[in-house]
């Protein structure tokens, strides 16, 4: 799962490593040239030391020859010469001081690199690029962006472990925007009776059979469900429920084709009352987000049915698009979670992270399979690990 984006984050952090690198190789060579520069300041001083102590000794031997009444002139002169010495010792403890300073930045450079702005807009535009071909939302990318910036800019960072600074960067951010979903089971164990579930999505999402899957994760932990076929829009929808309830043995109830959905949720509901069922399990339409009328009803069956937990179902593999239908159902009817269809085959994963984000509302299940019992826990962990390793 996550295996195309899985390569190209690890393509794009090898490209962020060889920027860092070459930048960092271009300032170690500024820096011994600056040293060659000290070598020759430090070579001019030594060659001026070797001629004041040679003047020094001059002046010594004519001391000796020129006995005593030149003897305190010539002590002036060595006192002037041996000031001239201290400077030059001066000068050359100041010179040893820079050399070191430009050896310790030498080694700073072959071993660590500081991270301007400059260089991490070269850096996150690496990864950018990766993230937006994976469906990662530009508001996410964004946020991803925000956070990496204020965590690695002005930093140094040992050059040995600049991928693994940049993974843990995206890493953390991914962990603070990838929310863990509520306990399933026991929220709605825990909750009143019937307790209702609306769930939404758009045509060929794999709905009914999320709901098929739903009703048997409940039947597997003592709990009576009915389900209601409230799409009388799309043709052979309620045969299809119907299908699925013989199966898993759990009653459905159903109205005619263009009959009103809102109806249909109604009568669940009762039914599920007069018999102290525990849930009531409610299809809707595959309605196209973008329609309004469409939109309008799925609002009234809201109005009416009042559920107690509402639930979008939408395909990882249509990656943006199932972005902006968490966006437009969340905004319209307020979804309490998300479960995501065909997720062992999709390659990308940047659809469940950006529906996370837009909606502020946790993934709850993926869907692995058509089996009834392939519907996993969604573990944002597993997510994050699946993606970088």
């Amino acid at each position: 799962m996550f295996n195309f984006l899985k390569e190209k984050l690890k393509s794009a952090f090898g490209k962020i490593t060889k920027i860092v690198n070459k930048k960092a190789d271009e300032e170690k060579e500024k820096l011994k040239e600056e040293l060659k520069e000290v070598h020759q300041e430090q070579k001019e001083v030594e060659n001026k030391e070797i001629e004041i102590k040679q003047e020094e000794k001059a002046a010594e031997k004519e001391i000796k020859e020129v006995k005593k009444e030149a003897k305190e002139e010539k002590k002036a002169e060595i006192k002037e010469i041996k000031k001239e010495e201290k400077a030059i010792e001066d000068e050359k403890e100041e010179i040893r001081e820079v050399k070191k300073g430009i050896f310790q930045k030498l080694r700073e450079q072959f071993t660590t690199t500081k991270i301007s702005e400059a260089d991490f807009e070269e850096i996150f535009d690496q990864l950018e690029l990766v993230l937006l071909e994976n469906n990662v939302a530009l508001e996410v990318v964004e946020k991803l962006k925000e956070d990496m910036k204020y965590r690695m800019i002005d930093r140094t960072i040992k050059r040995k472990e600049l991928e693994s600074e940049v993974k843990n960067a995206l890493r953390d951010t991914l962990k603070s925007i990838v929310k863990k979903p509520f306990n399933f089971v026991d929220k709605i164990s825990s909750g009143k009776k019937p307790f209702v579930i609306a769930f939404f999505g758009i045509n060929g999402s794999g709905k009914t059979t999320t709901i098929a899957k739903i009703a048997h994760l409940l039947k597997k932990n003592k709990m009576k469900c009915v389900l209601a076929a409230a799409d009388t829009f799309r043709a052979a929808s309620i045969e299809q429920l119907e299908k699925h309830g013989a199966k898993l043995g759990i009653e459905v109830i159903k109205h005619q084709y263009g009959a009103d959905p809102a109806a249909v949720a109604f009568d669940a509901i009762k039914h599920a009352t007069a018999r102290n069922l525990d849930v009531v399990l409610i299809d809707t339409a595959g309605r196209i987000h973008t329609k309004a009328d469409l939109m309008k009803e799925m609002e009234k069956i809201i109005r009416v049915a009042k559920p107690d937990m509402k639930i979008l179902v939408a395909e990882a593999i249509v990656g943006n698009d199932a972005v902006e239908q968490s966006r437009t159902f969340n905004e319209k009817v307020g979804i309490d979670g998300i479960i995501l269809t065909k997720s062992d085959v999709d390659e990308k994963g940047g659809a469940s992270i950006s529906m996370n984000f837009v909606t502020g509302k946790p993934i709850i299940f993926l869907g692995t399979g058509q089996e009834y019992d392939e519907l996993k826990i969604f573990d944002p962990e597993e997510l994050i690990k699946s993606i970088l390793g």
